[in-house]
């Protein structure tokens, strides 16, 4: 089983960017833990950051050639981008959005997800663990 973790816009910034809401772990702590619990679960692990759309539609159209499945931290783009939107739905591997933060106790406009619908599921607000969580929910589903 081979498995992306794919993070968007300005998470390369964890444990430096609002420590108030994201925590202060890094991403590279973050990809450590996706890694060692993939192979606690069985998975490959295979994790990347962009900070720009193209680069992670890219990333995206990629993982069908080689993924089972994605767990997928759009960031911001969540809320703009039918592209990404378009992308997930288009690659047909099982995706899990996740948030570190709470997005439904955040401003208004983060209520909405333009990737929500095209995904198998969603984690938001248990910081990092959200990536736990959809690594494991991910899996789960894999195996089905």
């Amino acid at each position: 089983m081979k498995i992306l973790i794919l993070h968007g816009p300005n998470l390369n910034l964890l444990g430096t960017r609002e420590p108030e809401v994201y925590g202060s772990i890094t991403l590279d702590d973050i990809n450590k833990k996706m890694i060692a619990l993939g192979k606690e679960l069985g998975a490959e692990i295979k994790c990347s950051q962009s900070n720009h759309e193209g680069a992670l539609i890219d990333a995206l159209q990629d993982a069908r050639a080689w993924a089972d499945g994605v767990v997928f931290n759009p960031g911001g783009y969540t809320h703009t981008s039918v592209a990404l939107r378009d992308a997930v739905s288009a690659i047909q591997i099982p995706v899990v959005e996740v948030h570190i933060s709470n997005v439904y106790a955040r401003e208004e406009f983060r209520h909405i997800s333009m990737i929500s619908a095209v995904c198998k599921g969603k984690v938001v607000g248990f910081g990092w663990r959200s990536y736990e969580l959809g690594l494991r929910g991910l899996v789960d589903i894999i195996k089905l």
